[in-house]
């Protein structure tokens, strides 16, 4: 069996790892690409649906809101890794489309809050309907154990690739 030494690490401190082991690394990068090259498709659907012209992070960026139910421009810029200029724009644009709000906070008046406001909550339903039930009809023939499994294996890949 060949060994290879770990991708982007110094040679000195890199692991040992088999041909068959990168090679399933490999695959799995791959099956992420597909995965998330399907998510933006089905984000800039929605986005069109919402709002036309609306760009997928300005949809991003309502759905965190949404997701949140009430934030601040701070966090927001942290949580979806944002210049702040472009924060800005964006929540100006959904401020006008009528899908979010801007209020005072009242734990620190220098500060806004975002919500967003009843009609963006049932635009955005609306625009999600046509997806509704995909997940379910994609994994219809799965095993309850195998969905749970897959969901801990994703949840320990996230929880590892935050503290890497």
């Amino acid at each position: 069996m060949t060994s290879v030494s770990a991708p982007g690490s110094a040679e000195a401190s890199a692991p040992s790892l088999s041909e068959e082991y990168v090679a399933a690394l490999t695959d799995l990068e791959s099956e992420f690409g597909e995965l998330i090259t399907h998510f933006r498709h089905t984000v800039t659907e929605n986005a069109e649906r919402l709002s036309p012209g609306l760009l997928p992070t300005a949809y991003k960026t309502f759905t965190t809101i949404v997701r949140y139910e009430s934030t601040t421009a701070s966090v927001l810029v942290d949580a979806l890794q944002m210049d702040k200029g472009q924060l800005s724009r964006t929540l100006r644009e959904l401020e006008g489309l009528g899908l979010i709000a801007r209020t005072p906070d009242p734990s620190d008046r220098r500060a806004t809050l975002l919500s967003p406001t009843p009609d963006g909550i049932t635009r955005l339903a609306e625009a999600r309907r046509p997806q509704e039930g995909r997940m379910l009809r994609a994994l219809s023939n799965w095993d309850l154990s195998e969905i749970q499994t897959l969901t801990a294996l994703l949840h320990r890949l996230t929880t590892g690739a935050r503290e890497a």
